[in-house]
This record gives C-alpha cells, structure tokens and sequence, in this order.
C-alpha cells in the first residue's frame, strides 16, 4: 500500500492547521468600535463567501501566508452570507464598494488599503503594523 499511497497521493500523515487570531464580525456596533480602535491599532476585516469557491482559496491562500499575532493587529472575520446586514454597513460606513472576497485594511477609521480576490494576497499587512 505505501507505494500506491506515494503514487496515488495517498497519505496518513496529519497536515497542522494553522491558528489564526479571527474575531468574529457579526454585529453592527462591532464596526463602530473598529472605528475607534483604529486610532491605536490596525483594524483588519477579511469578508468571506461561504458559498463561494474562489473565497475559499483566497481565504486559505491568506491563512497560509499569515505570519501575525494579535499585538500586531486586529483581525475581523465576516462571513457575508450569514451576516448579510453587516457586509453592507461595512461598505457605507468604510466608503469601500462590495467585493467578495475582500480585505480592509482601517487605520484612524480610514481604509488605507483595501483588495478582493487574488489581490488580498499581494497586501503586505507587515507595513499597516
């Protein structure tokens, strides 16, 4: 079996999962206090299609890529499709047009970078910190 599993791409060893430091967006006074954390620390949001398979390989892509700790920045999770109300306060209250995915990067309760798609992964957040 083991020369089946190497040429079929057959494996036992258990891939780590990295650990990233998502806080949950889900509420609409969170964006609020985004706003004025922004002041002091770097808000990031990461808006999510869960439905959506482009989303998923950006999304794993950002976490594999991720090299953060929470010190460094805060960073949102919004799954747009179950938290649909939200998605949209975020776009009128940052100025930002809709995209899924997308990345918002808010400093001083403005974004300073934003990006969807393929694009998020070529923000380099080390210099929003």
């Amino acid at each position: 079996m083991g020369l089946l599993n190497k040429i079929f791409g057959g494996t036992n060893e258990t891939k780590e999962e990295k650990v990233i430091p998502w806080i949950p967006l889900n509420e609409l006074p969170q964006l609020d206090l985004i706003d004025k954390k922004s002041a002091t620390k770097t808000q990031v949001i990461f808006k999510h299609s869960t439905r959506c398979g482009i989303s998923s390989m950006v999304m794993r892509q950002f976490v594999s890529s991720y090299n953060l700790t929470e010190k460094d920045l805060d960073l949102y999770y919004l799954d747009l499709i179950n938290y649909r109300e939200v998605s949209n306060e975020v776009g009128y209250k940052f100025q930002v047009m809709h995209e899924s995915p997308q990345l918002l990067v808010i400093k001083n309760g403005v974004v300073v970078a934003h990006a969807s798609h393929g694009a998020i992964n070529e923000i380099d957040l080390n210099s929003f910190v």
